[in-house]
């Protein structure tokens, strides 16, 4: 079988050198739609170098390389077609702030195999450190159709119940048309995301946007809607993706107030309030 769940477990880390600088962290930025109205202090905050601070989901593209969807399967054990890969959900743990420009060690290991039945699921792990200790933990689910079925361990399916009562606040954000062209610029070239034929032989009718991108975008409007717009308050960071957004579609952001987080629901407003983001809380000082 393409995936070896024991020969992938067992592999040592995979360790390389990452780095980044301010001109990196305002492209990613702008790839989340930050930046409307451009004079505005709080999105100068995203966008001017001079002040730029570091939204925490910059984590998942930092070094420009390929992301934990893809970058999983070069992994010993792993040998599947990109066209059957989806994203299944994200999590991130700040150690520390993210500085604006930096050097680090990451080592990507896959920590889970899962089998549910008609697909596999991947658990790879990333951790970083640079000369100053451990910076992020992120944690990418990867969903592989068509390679389930061997009789191996089918993981967690417990979820969270859905918030309760309305939310504290509901937001709005606008995508672009070329979102994900600007997106990809950060590190995800994943042809789903532009190429329309490479689309449709995944299953859709054209490009879907990166999850990631929904990610930083809701992460964005939680950090400026609830956490006073300072980054350095979050925390950690968990999703699951339960849908796909289309570039040019609105995304309706609701959130509700917890002690030390906050629960998030995401959903597309054109196509009836379609899930997008579900399991989703921001964790916070």
């Amino acid at each position: 079988m393409p995936i070896d769940a024991a020969e992938a477990l067992a592999a040592a880390p995979r360790t390389g050198e990452i780095a980044w600088d301010r001109k990196d962290v305002l492209l990613y930025h702008l790839g989340i739609g930050a930046g409307v109205p451009a004079t505005d202090p709080g999105e100068l905050r995203y966008t001017l170098e001079t002040r730029l601070h570091v939204l925490p989901s910059f984590a998942t593209v930092a070094g420009g390389g390929p992301p934990g969807v893809t970058g999983a399967l070069s992994l010993p054990g792993v040998d599947v077609d990109l066209a059957r890969v989806l994203h299944g959900g994200q999590s991130l743990t700040l150690h520390r702030p993210l500085p604006a420009e930096g050097t680090a060690t990451a080592a990507d290991r896959i920590t889970a195999v899962h089998d549910k039945g008609e697909a596999a699921v991947l658990v790879m792990r990333t951790e970083v450190t640079d000369a100053n200790g451990p910076l992020w933990t992120s944690d990418a689910r990867i969903f592989v159709r068509g390679e389930g079925g061997w009789g191996g361990d089918r993981g967690p399916s417990a979820r969270p119940a859905p918030p309760a009562g309305d939310p504290d606040r509901t937001v709005e954000r606008r995508l672009r048309e070329d979102q994900a062209l600007l997106y990809r610029l950060s590190g995800d070239r994943n042809p789903l995301h532009a190429d329309p034929g490479f689309a449709k032989e995944a299953g859709f009718d054209r490009p879907v946007l990166h999850g990631l991108c929904t990610y930083g975008v809701t992460l964005k409007a939680v950090v400026d809607t609830l956490l006073d717009g300072d980054v350095r308050r979050v925390r950690a960071y968990a999703t699951r993706f339960a849908g796909v957004v289309f570039p040019g579609e609105t995304l309706r952001i609701r959130m509700w107030r917890g002690e030390g987080a906050v629960r998030v629901v995401v959903s597309a407003v054109e196509r009836g309030d379609a899930p997008v983001l579900a399991d989703t809380v921001v964790e916070h000082r």
